[in-house]
């Protein structure tokens, strides 16, 4: 119970001491040990490498996880050693009403059999999501969560520790400094014409006092050195470890781009191939028995003719096969043609289609009572449809 109660009384004497000294420091009462540029440099690097990780880490929680009462629930759970539950995408939700809205509005009808590929293609996106939150999570949210948790917590205890012990040594500095100058004081020769012997035996034995002084406050200024250039050191080499965490963290970085690049060319490749399920799928479109009015053109002499409801012919409404035949014998509209850019690489769903490739120029014209989302496009003596989507008209 003696030593605890001499360790309590000596921790609270440093403490003591240090609070001192700070205070002293702050309204420019004691000098201040100085650390060099370099050091100052990675103090500085190491700052702006930790807020800037945090702030990149809460943002990419918020890409991944928009909803902030489900990032909350997902930290409880972290900080309670327990498994995260698995929970249901935006994506495979609306998957699952529109497949509901299907089967009770009719399968069978258009609208219904359309909700159901739509159902599909959701379902699709809300798994390639899901696979791209627990991958950007493991590759990239955890690595920037292990640097602010483990090595930063490191830096700043060693950090703090650096503090204390360059207040130990501005504390032995400034008391050496005020025992050397008593002690200058007390070593003066009395005059002793004026001063009594016994004065000057005071005097004497008062200068012995501070001579000891002198030299207990200069072995504690060499071992506070000694603490400091050690703890120093220490901390010179975790700051010097943020380059290799800069190099862990592009490594991490370049793991998340490529993550998120496959989870949107999934994206497009599910929704291309919904698009084309959708252009193949007659009932789509055609959904009401009103005639369907043909595109006005720009280029057209005749705006009244083209206004008037067309009935839509027997080509545009024959299946694929019979299209395909039928193409070759068409002309183009009174209208006219028109030049078009490919945006994209398309893929012919059946001979009654034009394979298309980015950036190719090719004639494109459309038929009365056609179906406005489709036009005739032509590459030399190939002739087929094309979806206006993958083109971009030209005047």
């Amino acid at each position: 119970m003696d030593f605890n109660m001499k360790k309590l009384a000596s921790d609270a004497g440093i403490f003591f001491t240090r609070a001192v000294q700070f205070t002293e420091e702050k309204f420019g009462q004691a000098e201040k040990t100085e650390l060099d540029a370099h050091f100052e440099n990675l103090l500085a690097r190491a700052d702006s490498t930790k807020n800037w990780t945090e702030r990149i880490l809460r943002q990419t929680e918020v890409l991944l996880q928009p909803n902030p009462s489900a990032r909350v629930e997902e930290f409880l759970y972290e900080k309670l050693d327990r498994k995260v539950p698995s929970r249901v995408t935006n994506g495979e939700l609306l998957a699952q009403y529109m497949a509901e809205a299907a089967s009770e509005l009719g399968p069978t009808t258009p609208y219904g059999k359309t909700l159901l590929m739509v159902s599909e293609a959701e379902k699709r996106l809300g798994a390639a999501e899901r696979d791209f939150i627990h991958t950007a999570s493991i590759s990239f949210l955890t690595p920037l969560r292990n640097f602010l948790e483990g090595d930063w917590k490191t830096i700043s205890k060693e950090r703090r520790l650096l503090q204390n012990r360059r207040l130990d040594l501005d504390a032995c500095k400034a008391r050496l400094k005020k025992a050397k100058a008593a002690e200058a004081k007390a070593s003066t020769v009395p005059d002793f014409q004026e001063t009594r012997p016994r004065n000057y035996i005071l005097s004497a034995s008062a200068s012995a006092l501070w001579n000891d002084e002198v030299d207990k406050a200069e072995q504690e200024l060499r071992v506070a050195q000694t603490e400091f250039d050690r703890q120093a050191e220490v901390t010179r080499l975790l700051l010097e470890g943020i380059s290799s965490t800069h190099v862990n963290h592009l490594r991490c970085l370049h793991e998340f781009v490529k993550s998120q690049t496959t989870y949107y060319a999934q994206c497009y490749r599910h929704m291309l191939d919904l698009q084309k399920q959708l252009g193949r799928f007659p009932g789509t479109f055609v959904g009401t028995t009103e005639p369907a009015s043909p595109p006005l053109s720009s280029t057209s002499p005749t705006t009244a003719a083209a206004t008037m409801p067309v009935v839509p012919t027997v080509a545009s409404l024959a299946p694929p096969g019979e299209a395909a035949l039928c193409l070759e014998e068409v002309a183009p509209s009174a209208s006219g043609t028109r030049k078009a850019r490919v945006l994209y690489d398309y893929e012919a769903a059946d001979s009654s289609e034009l394979a298309l490739l980015a950036d190719e120029l090719i004639t494109v014209y459309s038929l009365p009572g056609m179906d406005p989302d489709w036009l005739i496009g032509e590459r030399g003596n190939k002739k087929g449809k094309v979806p206006v989507t993958y083109l971009e008209l030209l005047s």
